[in-house]
């Protein structure tokens, strides 16, 4: 009898809010600035903020993502023309590409480049070099 007082008891607590579970950890990085070079935006919160503030000239499928609270940039490909790279690039000369597999390939994006105080662009390189399509720098 007394176990189930016990069991009862410890049940009554754990439903009564006697126990509070941990928060699950983010799985989200943040980064800001300089210490964004080379992540996936992807893989960080700087996705949950960001807006296209440039688009290509040419297809209009190239587009330069920009993350205000990370102050960090990107290209990014809506749809491909052609098998090809793209490229984000700054006014330091950090610059990432992706390659492009194929005609028709969908959302594929470069990693990050600082974009504090400075200027980036995206770049669209297809059809063996002899195509491009690039944002102005922004």
């Amino acid at each position: 009898m007394k176990r189930i007082l016990g069991a009862l008891l410890a049940t009554s607590a754990l439903l009564g809010g006697g126990v509070v579970a941990a928060a699950p950890a983010s799985a989200a990085t943040s980064c800001y600035a300089s210490s964004c070079n080379g992540l996936d935006p992807g893989k960080t919160t700087c996705a949950n903020d960001a807006k296209t503030i440039a688009t290509g000239n040419g297809s209009g499928n190239i587009q330069l993502r920009y993350s205000p609270s990370c102050r960090a940039a990107w290209a990014r490909l809506l749809w491909s023309s052609g098998a090809g790279t793209i490229e984000v690039n700054n006014d330091l000369h950090n610059r990432y590409k992706a390659s492009v597999p194929a005609l028709g390939s969908v959302n594929v994006h470069t990693r990050m480049v600082n974009d504090k105080g400075i200027t980036s662009n995206a770049i669209y390189t297809y059809n063996g070099g002899r195509s491009w399509d690039a944002t102005p720098r922004r």
